[in-house]
């Protein structure tokens, strides 16, 4: 198998087969699924690939993993995973709109994705505050793909939704189809993004602060040749706004900007783009950025997974973490009773921004005024990533 043979990243195809085994209980409830590294080298994929699978698969509990363990088949009983991802529009709208059973509002949720290092908090929240004021959530991924965001709202609006609750896809454009319901001031309310220039309702976290606490960090621990690592910023308001904070900590502490330092074309990460081959082209930039400017002591990374790459490029050449190079980033997998590898990282409020998220869209469907951008803190998490630059070592 390889990623020229169809547009659906590796990682979902993984994702795909193995919640079809389960479905059709090849796997039963309490076996023991393969291994990130089993699965890595049944697909040819690296461990990043393989992991983002399994993270998935969680999320959507299909399997729970077990520290020490391994992964297992959730049961079903307890999990109800047989209904995830079950059925289509038509499902959806008997489901809900038949006949007069439906008594509660229905709010279509799309997202990007999700994971366990971002976005499973989220829907927790959304679906919290959802049972809470007795209304019902359609979810649905895009995988980031503009096109798919516009199919699904369409097919979201068909279905009869009462609001709806949007992660937009990265990219230059907000995609037609929100602009319309914006100019028709349908109930509708952004997450982590917003809509510049244009009156619609978001929940975010506070970027740019939460990216200068985070740069302020290394400062205290003595790094001043930071390299941040992000995707090309196309626009998107979360990344300029990290992008943006980073360079006002340079500013507050009087250290000067470096601009070569930076890496802001790893690709690897953005939609369609998940396959082994760009992730070796990314790890293999960073390692030869970090090769070419030795003077680097830490990497600021955008996200998570751009956080991994930078492990395995460190790691690759021989260096260590935090010894030789500090880490720090977005997010990070919440692991149980402490197991795994905990970066530094700036934790979102994902359950508030969720439970905001189905708060607004309500208030806004009855009418009642919400405020236009609402930004939450996020909270700095210290790991295993960071510490002392190698110049103030002792």
């Amino acid at each position: 198998m390889n990623e020229t043979a169809s547009s659906k990243p590796m990682y979902e195809k993984i994702f795909d087969d193995v919640k079809k085994k389960i479905i059709d209980h090849g796997y039963k409830p309490g076996d023991r699924i393969p291994s990130e590294k089993e699965l890595a080298e049944e697909y040819h994929v690296s461990r990043i690939t393989s992991k983002k699978a399994m993270e998935l698969l969680a999320a959507e509990r299909f399997i729970v993993r077990k520290p020490g363990r391994g992964s297992f088949v959730a049961d079903p009983e307890s999990e109800g995973f047989e209904a995830a991802g079950a059925g289509g529009p038509e499902s959806e709208r008997r489901r809900f709109t038949s006949g007069k059973e439906r008594t509660g509002k229905l709010i279509g949720v799309v997202l990007t994705d999700f994971a366990g290092s971002y976005g499973t908090r989220l829907i927790y929240g959304i679906e919290d505050a959802a049972r809470e004021r007795d209304c019902y959530v359609v979810l649905r991924r895009t995988f980031g793909v503009q096109e798919n965001e516009e199919e699904t709202i369409r097919k979201l609006l068909e279905l009869g939704v009462d609001g709806l609750i949007v992660f937009p896809a990265q990219g230059e454009y907000f995609n037609a189809e929100i602009l319309k319901l914006v100019i028709k001031q349908f109930p509708l309310v952004l997450i982590d993004r917003e809509l510049k220039g244009v009156a619609a309702a978001s929940v975010s976290t506070d970027n740019a602060a939460a990216a200068s606490m985070a740069a302020e960090y290394l400062f205290d621990l003595d790094h001043t040749h930071i390299s941040l690592l992000s995707p090309p910023p196309v626009d998107t308001s979360a990344v300029e706004d990290r992008i943006e904070g980073f360079v006002q900590a340079h500013a507050a502490r009087g250290v000067a900007v470096d601009r070569s330092l930076w890496v802001c074309n790893l690709t690897s990460t953005l939609p369609n783009s998940f396959s082994d081959e760009n992730i070796e082209r990314d790890i293999e930039k960073i390692m030869k950025h970090l090769q070419a400017n030795p003077a680097i002591t830490a990497f600021f990374a955008i996200e998570y997974y751009i956080a991994l790459l930078a492990k395995a490029a460190v790691k690759r050449l021989g260096m260590s973490i935090p010894e030789d190079i500090s880490i720090i980033c977005f997010d990070n997998p919440q692991f149980r009773m402490g197991e795994g590898y905990v970066f530094t990282h700036m934790r979102q409020g994902e359950e508030s921004m969720g439970k905001l998220a189905i708060d607004n869209v309500m208030e806004i469907m009855e009418q009642r005024p919400v405020a236009s951008k609402i930004k939450l803190s996020a909270e700095l998490i210290p790991g295993q990533s960071t510490g002392p630059a190698r110049s103030s070592q002792g």
